[in-house]
């Protein structure tokens, strides 16, 4: 089910202050796919997220899910959160410690006063869906993380919505079962085939889970594409800085060729790849540490620094290396059995086509 959003507004005051937690938001989520929500706290992510469930009013705008506008001030329109057809999942996963897993997936179709028998089939149905059968009886005061976010997964699915979202549900897990339940959570959804609204501030998740990434920023949807257009080829200083690491230097265009764009930076002259800009567009150069290699090779289309290894920090997989190329200190990596060392004089190569300039 396609969710489209319109001059979404929702101001909070705070101390006497007007905070535009959201700031004219203009959106289309694909129906079916998976919509990831990416940015730092406080940029309005959340925010949104709730005034799509119903449990934000926002001040202006209109929200539109499939054929049926939920809510527009102009229109006069509200409709409530439980006739909305979305399920949530949220942060903490709201498990309830009294229940055991069975009432706790079945609390929703409990408050739909359905037959205990038609309750039974849909329960059971749904958690053999998530990987939990034979949890019925378990405690919930006896489930792993994973487990949790399992049973929090199936009360969303169990009342068959058109739309499931999540508020950032993998951010209590340790770095191994976060993995874990990502790479099942992405499988489940695509099993699924429906609408997923999804809330992180982690770029990994957003990389890994997404169909469309959309970047927030100040209430404001900076940026939208698949992940690979956000990582490979964005737009914006914010966004390219945001989704991964990355060399960002201050650039000015030189020369429009026909299959490259020239500029001058602190580092030299640069050759990236062909983009164009606005005369009073303010540009910087993204360079990114894994597209970097070392020792001279030969190339038209290949960027030459020269500079001194500054710092190796060994990571295990790699050594995260910078590298000082006149008086800038440029992140690459290198193969964890190098024979680099710091102090070393290194040439650094860059292809045109992995130089991306972005504006400010």
């Amino acid at each position: 089910m396609e969710i489209k959003i319109r001059g979404l507004k929702k101001r909070y005051y705070s101390e006497g202050k007007v905070i535009n937690a959201l700031d004219g938001v203009d959106l289309d989520i694909e129906a079916n796919k998976i919509f990831t929500l990416l940015g730092p706290s406080g940029c309005g992510k959340t925010t949104l997220l709730r005034c799509i469930v119903g449990l934000e009013t926002p001040d202006e705008g209109e929200i539109q899910i499939g054929d049926t506008i939920v809510w527009s001030k102009e229109k006069g329109i509200y409709v409530p959160t439980e006739k909305r057809q979305l399920g949530m999942v949220f942060q903490t996963y709201a498990i309830w410690p009294h229940m055991n897993v069975f009432n706790n997936v079945a609390y929703p179709l409990q408050n739909m006063k359905l037959p205990k028998a038609e309750i039974a089939a849909r329960v059971a149905k749904t958690l053999k869906f998530v990987q939990l059968e034979g949890f019925e009886s378990r405690p919930s005061t006896r489930l792993s993380g994973g487990q949790q976010q399992r049973v929090a997964l199936a009360r969303a699915l169990v009342a068959e919505p058109k739309v499931i979202l999540f508020d950032e549900p993998l951010s209590n897990l340790d770095a191994k079962l976060r993995e874990e339940t990502r790479k099942e959570l992405k499988t489940f959804l695509g099993d699924l085939g429906i609408t997923a609204v999804y809330v992180t501030h982690d770029r990994v998740e957003a990389l890994a889970l997404s169909d469309t990434i959309g970047v927030m920023n100040a209430g404001h949807i900076v940026e939208l594409g698949s992940p690979k257009k956000i990582y490979f080829d964005a737009d914006h200083q914010f966004v390219a800085d945001f989704i991964g690491r990355a060399n960002l230097i201050p650039a000015t265009i030189t020369e429009q060729g026909e299959a490259y764009t020239f500029v001058d930076t602190a580092v030299g002259p640069i050759r990236c790849q062909k983009r164009s800009f606005a005369p009073d567009d303010e540009l910087v150069l993204c360079l990114r540490p894994e597209f970097i290699e070392f020792g001279k090779v030969e190339g038209d289309d290949v960027n030459h620094l020269d500079g001194t290894i500054s710092q190796m920090s060994f990571v295990g997989e790699m050594y995260e290396t910078e590298v000082d190329v006149n008086g800038i200190r440029i992140m690459t990596k290198l193969d964890p059995m190098t024979r680099y060392n710091e102090g070393d004089r290194v040439t650094l190569n860059v292809k045109a086509e992995q130089c991306l300039l972005v504006s400010k």
